[in-house]
C-alpha cells in the first residue's frame, strides 16, 4: 500500500503503573515501530488526565529521539493557545538541532483538557477566552524565519530550522486555516464524534499553494488489532472504561483487563461509550487494515497515524506489528 502508516502514542498509564515506566514502553513502542518500517511517532499534548503520560511532547521527543535512529518523531500536538509562540519555537528548534530532519510540530488550538485546567495553563479568563490561534500561528513562523516580532529578540538556537508544521484539528476550522495557508493537515477521526469526510475532503477542495505545494493530508485513526476478534475487544476494553468514566466526570488511570472486563457501566457511561466505539476499528488485521484503507481512501487521505491506547503493552506491540503487516500485504 502507497500510503505510510504512522503512530501516535499517547504514553498510556495504567492503574498501578509508575509514569517512568510509561515512558520506558514509549521508547521501546518507537523502536519497534522503526524496526517495522512505521513513517513517524507522534506524542499528544495533554494535562490533567490519569490515564495518559504525555504532558511534554518536546521531552518525549527529545528522550526517544536519543533511543532511535531514523523514524521522524513529533508532536501530535502543540496546543499553541496553552503557550507563547517565541517558546514554542526555541524548543523546537532545539529539537530539530538535536535530531536534524526527524522532528515534525503540529499544532493544535484546543487546550489538550477541561476549563479549570486550561485556565490554570494559561493564567487568566481573558487568556482562555482569546481565540486568535491564526495571529500566533503567524507569530511562531516569524520566530522560526528570524523576522522577529520583538525588535532585538531572536529565537535561539538560529542555525536551526522550526521543523514542517502541521495543523490540527477534529472540526473543519483548521481544515480551512491549514488550505488557505498551504500547510498539511490532520484530521483527529481517532476521538472526533463528526466524520473526517467534511473536513478532510474540503482541505483537498480548497487547498491553495503554500508552505506545500499540494495539499497533505493526514488521517488519524483508533485501531485495535489481534489474532482474534475477542482479543482485539480485550485489548480495547480498559480504555473505554476510563474514557467513559472520563466524559461522565470520573477520571481514572485504565484498569487492568479483569477489572475492565467486570466493570458495568452506568446508562450515561454506557452512552458515553457507544459513542467512543463508533470512532474505533477492532478486530483482526485483516479486517482492521481493509476499514482503515477504505476511510482512507473515502477522506483522501495521504497518510494514516493510528492510535492505540492500549495498556497491555505487549498486545499494543503485536497490535501495531499486526496492523502494518496486513498495510503492506493489500
Amino acid at each position: 500500500m502507497s500510503l505510510p502508516l504512522s503512530i501516535l502514542d499517547l504514553a498510556p498509564l495504567a492503574a498501578g503503573q509508575k509514569s517512568g515506566d510509561a515512558v520506558a514502553k514509549s521508547v521501546e513502542l518507537a523502536q519497534h515501530a522503526e524496526t517495522l518500517g512505521f513513517e513517524r511517532v507522534w506524542y499528544a499534548e495533554h494535562h490533567s488526565l490519569p490515564g495518559i503520560a504525555s504532558t511534554a511532547p518536546d521531552l518525549m521527543i527529545a528522550h526517544v529521539g536519543a533511543h532511535t535512529k531514523r523514524i521522524r518523531l513529533g508532536a501530535g500536538g502543540v496546543m499553541l493557545p496553552n503557550h507563547a509562540p517565541l517558546r514554542v519555537a526555541e524548543v523546537y528548534r532545539l529539537l530539530e538541532a538535536m535530531h536534524p530532519g526527524r522532528v515534525d510540530l503540529g499544532l493544535g488550538r484546543a487546550p489538550g483538557t477541561d476549563q479549570r485546567t486550561a485556565l490554570a495553563l494559561r493564567g487568566s479568563h481573558a487568556l482562555l477566552m482569546r481565540d486568535d490561534f491564526p495571529q500566533q500561528l503567524d507569530e511562531l513562523v516569524a520566530w522560526g524565519a528570524d523576522a522577529a516580532p520583538f525588535p532585538g529578540v531572536v529565537a535561539q538556537p538560529d542555525d536551526a530550522p522550526l521543523p514542517p508544521i502541521w495543523l490540527l484539528g477534529s472540526s473543519d476550522y483548521s481544515a480551512r486555516l491549514a488550505a488557505a495557508r498551504g500547510y498539511p493537515f490532520a484530521f483527529a477521526a481517532h476521538f472526533s464524534p463528526a466524520p473526517p469526510d467534511g473536513p478532510m475532503l474540503g482541505y483537498h477542495d480548497a487547498f491553495r499553494p503554500g508552505v506545500t505545494a499540494a495539499p497533505r493530508s493526514m488521517l488519524a485513526v483508533a485501531a485495535f488489532c489481534a489474532e482474534t476478534d475477542e482479543a482485539a475487544e480485550d485489548l480495547a476494553r480498559p480504555a473505554l472504561v476510563a474514557f467513559a468514566r472520563l466524559r461522565t466526570g470520573r477520571p481514572t488511570r485504565p484498569p487492568s483487563l479483569e477489572e475492565a472486563r467486570a466493570y458495568r457501566f452506568t446508562p450515561m457511561e454506557e452512552a458515553v461509550a457507544a459513542q467512543i466505539r463508533q470512532t474505533q476499528i477492532i478486530g483482526t488485521p485483516d479486517a482492521v487494515a481493509a476499514r482503515v484503507a477504505a476511510l482512507a481512501e473515502r477522506t483522501r487521505a495521504s497518510e494514516v497515524i493510528v492510535a492505540s491506547h492500549a495498556v497491555d503493552h505487549d498486545g499494543r506491540l503485536r497490535s501495531f506489528e499486526l496492523l502494518k503487516r496486513a498495510w503492506e500485504a493489500r
